[in-house]
């Protein structure tokens, strides 16, 4: 059995297609199923559905064989698992594309904080990563750590500034922030295990083969 782990949304749906490719097809729903475990038209595969954050948990650990998760969490979950524990990441998908960015109150001189060296008050879940950044930059920052709604951080001045996803900007500009500075950019990538990569490795060789045709 070949066990793939997804995050249901974005990532879920822009897998799909190239699941398909390889000859698998998810037989239900997410959004009407209350399964947690969903069979495929491959009756050795299986896709279990788990928090987007917890994707390289379950691989790393071999709850699952397989999965597909952001490079913004994997960075996270490399830089807490000392040693990027186990995991195998042999393709970008080119999906769930978006950017990491730093965004600020479209009042706020970011600009002139940084370059007078104030110390800046940042709100993100995102810490490893906007820690880096910073401590590359020279810029002193307090980190806050959130888990949602990051926008209200500057509005409530609980921060200066977020480090957060952004796709579109919209919900920026709606609630008055502008982004001053991009990181990175960020697509979905494909995690293995290590240890079912050599268990199980015609199966996943052909999943592997299968969707990099697919991404072209």
């Amino acid at each position: 059995m070949l066990t793939l782990a997804l995050s249901k949304g974005r990532i879920f749906d822009e897998t799909l297609p190239l699941l398909k490719a390889a000859g698998i097809e998810v037989t239900e729903d997410p959004d009407t199923s209350r399964k947690l475990i969903l069979g495929t038209t491959q009756p050795d595969v299986r896709v279990v559905l788990v928090r987007a954050t917890d994707v390289p948990t379950y691989v790393q650990h071999g709850g699952a064989d397989v999965g597909v998760a952001g490079k913004d969490v994997l960075l996270e979950h490399v830089a807490d698992a000392a040693s990027g524990g186990g995991l195998y990441q042999p393709l970008d998908l080119r999906i769930a594309r978006c950017r990491m960015s730093v965004a600020v109150r479209d009042d706020f001189d970011y600009a002139a904080a940084v370059k007078q060296g104030s110390r800046i008050r940042v709100a993100t879940k995102y810490t490893h990563t906007a820690r880096q950044h910073f401590a590359d930059k020279g810029v002193h920052v307090d980190l806050i750590k959130l888990y949602g709604s990051m926008e209200l951080a500057p509005l409530t001045g609980l921060a200066d500034a977020i480090v957060d996803l952004v796709s579109t900007g919209s919900t920026l500009r709606a609630n008055h922030l502008v982004e001053v500075e991009r990181i990175m950019d960020i697509s979905s990538r494909l995690v293995v295990n290590q240890a079912a990569l050599k268990l199980k490795r015609e199966p996943i060789r052909r999943l592997i083969d299968a969707i990099t045709a697919a991404i072209g």
